[in-house]
């Protein structure tokens, strides 16, 4: 496919910008061929035209798709650019904050300018052992692949670390180097990997300084070799410096330093020991104040000078030596203050006395005088004479600058001579790894010597650099024998040539130097002419004749001559440097030897080290003409010699790179600005890098990757078995040019944009997948919508047309017989209403006619009278009218006339002087002058009529008026009469308001009183309402008392049950830490021990001293020591020479507080041995006064004991008998017999095996009489039988009871004399029968059986009847006190509220503490019973001693001799097994032996019973007790456990030995806890098994050392199983898809992770189910006890857990959605496991709740707040610090997903701001939960148990 066809519409692509170098934009149109113009649309929303170059024609660079954004590997991107770099640097770096990313071999290091916790020793320990690409970019994997490669290919390596000042290259190099020192150890004790890491803070204070760019910059680069040997731990190491900028500490810039060296001994000046430097402020001296910059912020230089003395300390360097380096840089400082003065031109002086070269002199040792001549004279030598030539004040400036530069790196080659000495290694080294730390590429306004041997070193590295790149695709390309062709990449060899070469620059420097009168000026003028316009790199700038200009890599510099010939001789007077060689004081001439003695106390060819920055010295042998010739070495060429050694050294190791970036001048944590990445991108070389893997086929894919990947591209009929030719078939169909691709033997290699040509292809297949398969789903859910909607529909149409065909029905017949009962009722009531209504209007019609008529009638009288009215008003008005409208008009005509006639008299006057005028006007005249006076006349004639109508009025006016005056009388007249009734009106008006006035009175008195009244009324009622409520209050009152004191004591009892609780959660929380801490502690000691042993082996081996033979246990050994005493007893008795030669080596370290506790506990015992003693001497008294009434006792007991000696010797007489019929009948049938009758299968045979079976039976009857009787009898011995306080394992308990109730002394006598006999048993042959008596010995035994029992029956009687008596008591005083309690709470009831609840209170507080007293006392009580019985038994002990000896004084001589005095052996039925196993003492290391040393677990967990040697050596110890053998019990168990400490030394790593010996040691301790006797562990015992309870010996501190090594076995289990677990379980539970198909695998780069396809010796999720069930079956064949087999599941659950977690949060490519549904399906199979093994209730799926919760996490939304809240309250097993940063991993592996975006990320930050949890990120996977050993009694009986015969243990006899 064409790259333009790539450039469609919404295609995404960079283009360049001035601000942010690159810009993202999209295209809105495809792009056609020949178009000039592209529109784009940028992301801020603008749209562009960006045209395209119209020579190169050259498309922007396209965009890789987002689900390759953030990729660990920049190779794994599509498109590799360097916009593509730069977004992807970026995304990790500020989106994710991740600061590493790899550039195929490269580790990017982005400085985050903050402290992040990703170096703890649990990344450490994750990284360990894993292979690079399976883990997140890291310095870690880095180191860890150099370590990895170094073991494997038995090969050097190099880690090559560079980058800007500032960028972090030093601490990168740290950590690196400790991630050695944590991960290898040392081989010795002298902690090399300390020493390695010590040295850090000497060179970064001699050797650093602050910089405008960074506050701890290196100004020297470094290359420290560390050694390894055989074994690959760390034996030493080896530095190497270059470069040291001596500049810097005669000359800083603004706002720099000098070395910081300087600025810690000013800080540090107070102290005592530094008095005599006469230091001062750092502002005092020249050297320190230049760059105006002393104080560092947040830089304690009194701390840092502490830390570098330590330092030196830790690596050897003497106090004496270190004030000698202190003096030196004292002495450095002020020198720099002395000031010259000139003379004249040519000469100076120092001022005389001059203090700072005084104090020089005085520190330095040197004569003032001579400094003062040679600092201001130099000595010139010709051919035949010297000159000694006064120099100017500038020259002995510079003098005095060259002098203590060449001090100052005198000293720093000194000091890294000492490091090296205390870092190297007298064993011989086999290998090392060398970490360089070099400057990278600079460039600055002014570039002068020093920049350009940087970049000059740079230009080397960076040629190793591209030569070791293209060697790696080369060697690529020919493994999967792709076709080779020679790919274009950058060779700087021609750079290097110009510097170095013939002729080259450094040549001509060198050249320059050596001429007498040679300047900058001169040689840049040779430069020129040597090098301008011959070579393309050199140019010369426009604007200057003394600068050059080379093109190098990374940039074009210009550097400045001036000062480069000086810095290049680095000259220092001979004569000065003299002078320093004579002081007195001895360190510093040492600075000045030879520098075959300067370099190392090895050689210089065996360092391979040339220092750059030292000034070649004169000789101290040789001629002159040497000294000349050594003095000649110029800088340039020290730094290309050594640049030469680097180059060798690098090329023969195998180099890692790590490129450092600095992502803003600012130092503002995770802030990045494009241009400075881009800048140092380029200057590092990663583009460069991206450029050859770009240039060539950068994407590779194996086979099954791709198929994997692209499996949705094929068609069913194109998938072959054979996946190689399935992929060459697709890949042709999709991709037609060939040349995009090529198949290699395992892989398929992609030209730059095919990947994200083929995710297109498959993104869009993937997008038209899920269009379709959401067509065909929704369309078959409408379709299955609709046809349920249809036939529901039907069917309700259904039913409701037939319920409306039956309504319509019934409509119709209800309608029908409506319309006939409505035709009849409305003809009934149609005649009805016309009847009432013809009857009703005909009424109306009379009434109402009649009312018309007169109506009409009155309306005409009215309209008549009103027409008379009318006549004569409308007459009178009409008249009225007529006059006012005539005089109006007459008015009218009379103005209107007047103003005519004065017009026509104007007209008149104007036409009077005209004739014709006049004659006009007087046509018509006559007739109008007629008119007129017809006119006059009518108005005469209306004039009279009116004035007729005039007079009639005024008559009607008069008759009116006098009318209206009679009116006017009459009304005067009842005017006067309404005055008289006013008056009397009044006068009544009065009256009523006088009574008025009584009534309001008397009202308002009866309105008082009933106020009165009301008031009274009111006021009583108020008064029996507020005693109501008062009532009310109170009752309320009294019940919300009764219910608070309720309430409180409910709160009391709650409040105490939840104190308990807590204080039981809280108890069981130190009880765990204190046996985790514990079992730490026991895990420690187990390590030390070990260590110990080891070194003890070492030591033999190399003193080759013999190993000497078994040393027996001395017998008088205490029992009561701890249970170290036993922990490595056989190891020390077989090195015997070692430890009497050191003494020293046997102590081991003890329990401080076990030690406190025991001491405290022998300080009891000798004051209760103290008190014993005292009524000992009390009581001895009384035992004298009974030896007198015993003298009697023992004649009447001799007649006894003769009588029961004759009945013995009878009954052994009828025994002996017996027995010699016994052998004559067998000897008959053996000798007499003939064959077929003495065969087996004869009737005589049978009749005699009859009889012989016969005679056994009976004798085995009596024999187990026997036996019961004896057992009885030795049981009362061990009671009574005194015991030695030497002889004794424990503090043994007496039957004290027995004792106590034989009151006679002669019963005590008689008892003494039967037990003594006994005792003398064991001296008896072993193989005769019933010949010492055992007859008697009954007889005995039932006498003393029987005295027994009745004393024991008389006790219990008495102690029951004391029992009920004290019952009574109890129940009287509880009686009492319920009287009371009713009593108080009767009282109680009649106090006040408050009261009460004080009384209460008060009687709850009295009760508790009398409660408290009665224990105290009871606990007294209990006190002093135990001392009491303490000391009688001490008492009676010694009574018995003295009966002792008394009787045997009593007995004769005779009776002594007849006495039986040899043991009886009884051989015993199965049945009559007592549960005991009896060996000889020589048989124990055999016993030993052969059952535990050499048992093999597997034949006997499977052929035997689980726990069978446990049974076998507890019966061994039962046996030892019964015969009360202290020393045999103690050497059998402390053999016992140092035998499976062996057995565990030897075979530790086999699971089932360390599973099989947990077992048997826990059985052994369960069987020492339920046969001890202690009531608590025999509750669940038969009476048989009570029977079999140890007598004599306590082993409760046997059981604490058993129980601490069943700690260190389970320990150890635990390691074993995590050793087998570790690689199952990242591979099991993360990389292998368990559910094929759903995460499809993302494109890689060249450090390709482990494959998630399930090849063959891959782990799967069913590797580790079924190592799980191995584990199971082991455990549960081995017997071991059901809890434990919990607590051993639970750890195995919270590895795989926490291994899985960790990994996950160190994997980014893990942290997808489809990978959380992967592990929560993995978790529910493990679940399931669970849930089938039964083991739900173990805790074991609690442990897995963090996995499960970052699963969770994986597929929750993450976009609003209420997602934020969800994932806050979901993830409460997880810490903040792993939730964010399980977001921050989160990535897309398809294009439907969607990245989390910061803010989002912040919000959750912001909630979880407040959740107190640890910082850690990851879990502690190496921890141990504590371990417990529930009590669990066996059910077995010891008397049932079969010794097999393939133990070998046939020399084991049963008792």
């Amino acid at each position: 496919m064409a790259a333009s066809e790539l450039y469609t519409k919404f295609a995404r692509v960079w283009i360049p910008d001035p601000e942010e170098v690159w810009k993202s934009a999209e295209l809105l149109k495809d792009y056609k061929p020949g178009d000039k113009v592209l529109l784009l649309h940028l992301e801020e929303g603008k749209d562009l035209e960006y045209r395209l170059d119209p020579k190169t024609k050259e498309l922007p660079h396209l965009r890789n798709p987002d689900i390759l954004v953030g990729e660990n590997d920049l190779t794994a991107l599509s498109y590799l650019h360097e916009p593509a770099v730069l977004h992807n640097l970026r995304v990790r770096f500020i989106d994710s904050k991740l600061i590493y990313t790899y550039c195929g071999i490269v580790l990017v290091a982005i400085n985050p300018y903050e402290q992040l916790p990703i170096y703890g020793e649990d990344i450490i320990n994750a990284y360990s052992g894993q292979n690079m690409g399976d883990m997140d970019p890291h310095i870690f994997a880095v180191a860890e692949e150099a370590y990895k490669q170094m073991a494997r290919d038995e090969r050097n390596q190099s880690i090559i670390v560079s980058g800007e000042s500032g960028a972090g290259k030093t601490v990168s190099a740290k950590y690196a180097m400790r991630y050695f020192a944590t991960v290898s150890g040392s081989a010795s004790e002298a902690n090399v990997e300390e020493k390695v890491l010590a040295s850090n803070p000497i060179m970064e204070s001699i050797g650093n300084a602050k910089t405008t760019r960074n506050d701890n910059s290196s100004r020297f680069g470094k290359y420290i070799e560390i050694g390894f040997d055989k074994r690959y731990r760390i034996i030493g190491a080896n530095m190497r410096t270059y470069l040291l900028e001596k500049s810097r500490v005669v000359f800083q810039a603004e706002e720099e330093r000098n070395y910081h060296i300087f600025y810690q001994l000013c800080a540090s000046a107070k102290l005592p020991e530094f008095k005599m430097l006469r230091l001062g402020n750092a502002n005092n001296f020249h050297y320190t104040k230049q760059g105006g910059s002393p104080v560092i912020e947040g830089v304690d230089d009194t701390k840092e000078m502490a830390h570098t003395r330590q330092a030196c300390t830790l690596l050897g360097i003497s106090e004496s030596y270190q004030m000698g380096i202190f003096r030196i840089l004292a002495g450095i400082l002020h020198l720099g203050n002395v000031a010259f003065t000139s003379r004249d031109s040519d000469s100076c002086t120092i001022p005389p006395k001059h203090e700072p070269l005084s104090i020089f002199s005085d520190l330095m040792g040197v004569d003032y005088e001579e400094m003062c001549h040679w600092l201001c004279h130099r000595k010139l030598v010709t051919a035949t004479e010297t000159y000694i030539k006064p120099i100017s004040k500038l020259q002995a400036t510079n003098a005095r600058d060259a002098l203590a530069k060449h001090i100052y790196a005198k000293l720093f080659s000194w000091i890294v001579d000492h490091v090296n000495q205390a870092l190297h290694s007298a064993v011989k080294q086999h290998s090392f790894i060398g970490v360089l730390d070099i400057y990278g590429f600079e460039t600055f306004e002014i570039n002068s010597f020093e920049q350009f041997c940087i970049n000059y070193a740079n230009e080397k590295l960076q040629q190793q650099f591209n030569m070791h790149v293209f060697k790696l695709e080369q060697e690529e390309y020919m493994k999967e024998q792709i076709p080779w062709t020679l790919i274009d990449f950058y060779d700087n060899q021609p750079c290097i040539n110009l510097i170095e070469s013939k002729l080259g620059i450094l040549d001509l420097l060198d050249e320059e130097c050596k001429m007498p009168k040679g300047t900058d000026d001169t040689w840049a003028q040779k430069l020129y002419n040597t090098h301008l316009n011959k070579c393309a790199l050199f140019e010369k700038p426009r604007l200057s004749n003394k600068a050059f200009i080379i093109q190098h890599f990374a940039d074009k510099v210009e550097y400045q001559c001036e000062g480069f010939l000086e810095k290049n001789k680095d000259t220092v007077f001979e004569e000065q440097i003299k002078v320093l060689k004579s002081s007195k004081f001895k360190m510093l001439p040492e600075l000045f030897q030879d520098d075959e003695k300067a370099i190392s106390p090895t050689s210089a060819t065996s360092s391979g080290r040339t220092p750059l920055t030292r000034t070649p010295a004169k000789p101290t042998k040789g001629r002159p003409g040497q000294t000349a010739k050594e003095h000649k070495k110029t800088v340039g060429h020290q730094f290309r010699n050594s640049l030469h050694l680097l180059m060798e050294t690098l090329n023969a190791t195998t180099p890692h790179y790590v490129r450092c970036i600095k992502p803003n001048d600012f130092k503002f944590p995770f802030t990045f600005d494009e241009k400075r990445a881009v800048q140092q991108l380029r200057a590092c070389g990663v583009l460069e890098t991206i450029r050859i893997s770009a240039a060539g086929f950068p994407s590779r894919w194996t086979y099954q990757e791709f198929f994997s990947r692209y499996r949705v591209l094929m068609k069913q009929k194109d998938v072959l078995s054979d996946r190689k030719q399935t992929c060459k078939n697709v890949l042709e169909k999709l991709i037609l040019d060939k040349d995009k691709y090529q198949f290699g033997k395992t892989k398929i290699f992609f030209r730059a944009g095919q990947v994200a040509y083929l995710e297109k292809l498959r993104a869009d297949k993937l997008r038209a997948a899920c269009i379709r398969i959401q067509k065909t789903i929704r369309g078959w859910l409408l379709r299955k919508k609709y046809l349920r909607m249809r036939k529901a529909a039907i069917t309700v149409q259904r039913h409701v047309r037939g319920y409306q065909a039956r309504c319509y029905a019934k409509f119709l017949r209800r309608t029908k017989a409506a319309t006939i009962i409505q035709k009849y009722w409305r003809m009934y009531i149609a005649r009805r209403r016309y009847k009432i209504r013809r009857s009703a209007t005909i009424i109306l019609q009379s009434y109402l006619r009649g009312y018309l008529a007169r109506n009409r009638y009155r309306k005409m009288l009215r309209e008549h009278k009103a027409v008379i009215i009318q006549k004569w008003v409308r007459g009178w008005l009409a008249r009225m009218h007529y006059r006012r409208s005539t005089q109006a008009i007459i008015y009218l005509q009379c103005c209107f006339r007047r103003m005519m006639a004065k017009r026509e008299l104007k007209k008149l006057k104007i036409e009077a002087r005209s004739v014709e005028r006049y004659k006009k006007l007087h046509i018509g005249m006559e007739n109008k002058i007629m008119q007129l006076q017809r006119k006059v006349d009518e108005q005469n004639k209306d004039y009279k009529c009116l004035m007729e109508k005039l007079t009639n009025l005024e008559g009607i006016y008069t008759s009116e008026t006098e009318k209206l005056r009679s009116d006017l009388e009459r009304l005067q007249l009842s005017e006067e009469e309404a005055k008289i009734a006013t008056g009397r009106v009044l006068s009544l008006q009065e009256e009523i308001a006088k009574l008025r006035k009584d009534l309001e009175q008397t009202q308002s008195e009866k309105k008082s009183i009933e106020e009165r009244a009301d008031k009274y009324k009111q006021e009583t009622e108020q008064l029996v309402s507020s005693l109501k409520e008062e009532n009310t209050l109170l009752k309320q009152e009294k019940e919300a008392l009764n219910h608070l004191i309720v309430e409180q004591a409910k709160e009391m009892t709650e409040t105490m049950e939840k104190k308990l609780v807590e204080e039981t959660k809280q108890l069981e929380l130190d009880l765990n830490d204190e046996r985790l801490r514990y079992q730490n502690l026991l895990n420690e000691f187990s390590r030390l021990e070990e260590r110990y042993d080891d070194l003890k082996e070492e030591m033999t081996l190399m003193v080759n001293v013999p190993k000497p033979g078994h040393k027996r246990t001395d017998s008088t050994h205490s029992s009561n020591e701890s249970e170290y005493t036993f922990s490595s007893e056989i190891a020390e008795t077989e090195d015997m020479p070692l430890r009497t030669e050191e003494p020293s080596e046997k102590k081991v370290p003890l329990d401080m507080s076990l030690f406190l506790k025991l001491q405290k506990r022998v300080t009891e015992l000798e004051q209760e041995k103290q008190v014993m003693q005292d009524e000992l001497d009390r009581k001895e008294e009384q035992v004298l006064r009974s030896k007198a009434k015993e003298e009697e006792r023992p004649q009447i007991r001799g007649a006894e004991l003769e009588y029961e000696s004759l009945k013995r010797q009878e009954l052994e007489s009828e025994n002996k008998k017996l027995k010699n019929e016994l052998n004559e009948l067998r000897k008959a049938l053996s000798e007499k017999s003939a064959p077929e009758v003495t065969a087996p299968g004869a009737p005589a045979y049978r009749v005699l095996m009859e009889q012989l079976t016969s005679v056994s039976e009976e004798l085995d009857v009596r024999k187990e009489e026997v036996l019961i009787l004896r057992s009885q009898l030795v049981s009362q011995k061990e009671a009574i039988q005194p015991k030695d306080d030497k002889n004794t394992m424990t503090d043994s308990t007496i039957l004290l009871e027995d004792v106590q109730k034989m009151k006679d002394k002669g019963e005590i006598a008689q008892a003494y004399i039967g037990l003594k006999e006994t005792n003398r048993l064991p001296a008896m042959d072993c193989h005769e029968l019933n010949e010492d008596g055992e007859l008697w010995l009954v007889y005995e035994g039932l006498k003393q059986a029987n005295r027994l029992l009745e004393s024991q029956l008389q006790s219990q009687k008495r102690s029951h009847e004391n029992e009920a008596e004290a019952l009574r008591g109890e129940i009287q005083s509880l009686k009492e006190e319920n009287n009371r309690q009713q009593q108080l709470l009767a009282q109680n009831l009649q106090l006040p509220p408050e009261a009460r609840i004080e009384a209460s209170l008060q009687h709850e507080i009295t009760r508790l503490t009398n409660e408290n007293l009665d224990l105290m006392e009871q606990l007294e009580k209990q006190d002093k019973t135990v001392r009491k019985l303490k000391k009688q038994l001490k008492v009676f002990a010694k009574k018995i001693g003295e009966l002792e000896v008394g009787q045997m004084e009593n007995i004769s001589p005779g009776q002594i001799i007849d006495e039986p005095i040899r043991p009886v052996n009884i051989p015993r039925k199965e049945k009559d097994f007592q549960g005991m196993l009896e060996y000889k003492k020589e048989d124990e290391q055999k016993l030993v032996k052969n059952l535990i040393l050499e048992l093999k677990p597997r034949g006997v967990a499977v052929n035997l019973i689980p726990g069978l040697p446990a049974y076998i050596l507890f019966m061994c110890v039962r046996h030892a007790d019964y015969l009360n053998d202290d020393q045999k019990v103690r050497s059998l168990l402390t053999s016992t456990i140092n035998s499976i400490k062996k057995v565990l030394k030897k075979r530790g790593d086999d699971f089932e030995t360390v599973s099989f010996w947990l077992s048997n040691t826990c059985r052994f301790l369960h069987c020492l806890k339920q046969y001890s006797g202690e009531e608590g562990f025999m509750k669940h015992n038969t009476s048989r098994q009570n029977e079999h309870c140890l007598t004599n010996f306590d082993l409760a501190e046997y059981r604490q050392v058993l129980s601490d090594l069943a700690i260190q076995i389970y320990q150890q289990l635990v390691r074993v199983l995590e050793n087998i677990l570790q690689p199952m379980i990242v591979s099991g539970m993360l990389e292998h898809e368990t559910i094929q198909g759903v995460s499809g695998v993302k494109p890689t780069g060249l450090r390709k992770r482990t494959s998630s396809i399930a090849d063959e010796g891959t782990y799967t999720l069913d590797s580790i189910l079924r190592q799980l069930n191995s584990f199971h079956s082991v455990l549960c064949q081995h017997g071991m006890d059901p809890e434990l087999i919990k607590q051993v599941v639970k750890q195995m659950f919270y590895i795989v857990g926490a291994v899985t977690l960790n990994n996950l949060l160190l994997r980014k490519d893990m942290c997808s959605w489809s990978k959380g549904m992967q592990i929560r399906y993995n978790v529910s199979q493990l679940e399931e496991w669970l849930r089938d093994k039964n083991l739900m209730n173990s805790g074991a799926k609690e442990t897995l709740e963090p996995l499960i919760q970052a699963a969770q996490l994986l597929q929750v939304k993450k976009k609003t707040d209420d997602d934020a809240e969800a994932i806050c309250s979901m993830c409460s097993a997880l810490t903040t610090a792993q939730i964010v940063k399980v977001l921050n991993l989160y990535t897309p592996v398809n294009e439907f997903e969607e990245r989390v975006s910061v803010s989002f990320i912040r919000t959750i930050q912001m909630r979880l701001r407040d959740r107190k949890d640890s910082p850690q990120l990851l879990m502690d996977a190496k921890h141990i939960f504590p371990v417990t050993f529930p009590f669990n009694p066996s059910s077995l009986a010891l008397e049932t148990i079969q010794i097999p015969a393939s133990l070998g243990l046939g020399f084991i006899s049963r008792v």
